[in-house]
């Protein structure tokens, strides 16, 4: 019996840990001062991604609300990207095929050009990849506002570029968001070790 107690220990701290694992928050926060209770304290503020308005592959409006309550992962890119894109997308679906039955998770992929990137072009870019339903939604809308949220707010290069390849440049990183709109953790959605982490972390967000 004693041979049992030392992994029984060991494998207790490493699930307590897993439980009690908290993700830090992305962004540089605020920190305001309130009365509470006739006290002056302070409070830390942390970023969130702000209001939007986009159409998705159907030529639905999707905007921040369609995400109210829920975790989302984010990432940018375009249809005829010929370098990192494809596999982008391919770890995406890792993501999307994980969490395929979970309606507190979703995805949600930009556009950034916008010009090539109709709604008709963006339904047979997610027929081609297996998409159906709500659950990953890909979005277009006005370039600047495309741009502005992806460099602004959710911390990624999102812009033209004649120079690179396809003549954008645009970060490969994939952006979790938290059901009250703080990224909590960003990710290279171009290896496959960081699109696992990405999906461990979901499932910390869950517990919260």
């Amino acid at each position: 019996m004693k041979k049992l107690l030392i992994p029984i220990f060991f494998l207790t701290i490493l699930f307590t840990s897993c439980e009690d694992k908290k993700l830090p928050y992305i962004g540089e926060p605020d920190v305001v001062k309130k009365m509470v209770d006739g006290k002056e304290v302070e409070e830390t503020i942390y970023p969130t991604i702000p209001e939007f308005s986009f159409l998705n592959q159907y030529g639905e409006t999707v905007t921040e609300k369609s995400f109210e309550g829920k975790i989302y992962v984010a990432d940018f890119f375009f249809t005829t990207c010929p370098t990192i894109c494809p596999v982008m997308k391919k770890n995406m679906l890792k993501v999307y095929q994980e969490f395929n039955d979970n309606p507190d998770v979703q995805i949600l992929s930009h556009t950034i050009d916008p010009g090539h990137d109709s709604v008709a072009v963006l339904k047979k870019y997610a027929d081609d990849l297996g998409i159906t339903g709500n659950k990953w939604q890909l979005v277009t809308g006005e370039r600047d506002k495309i741009y502005e949220i992806g460099e602004k707010h959710y911390f990624v290069s999102a812009r033209e570029d004649s120079l690179e390849a396809g003549g954008y440049i645009h970060s490969g990183h994939f952006v979790l968001v938290d059901k009250n709109r703080h990224i909590r953790g960003m990710y290279d959605g171009t290896t496959e070790a960081e699109t696992k982490q990405l999906i461990e972390d979901i499932k910390v967000l869950l517990r919260e």
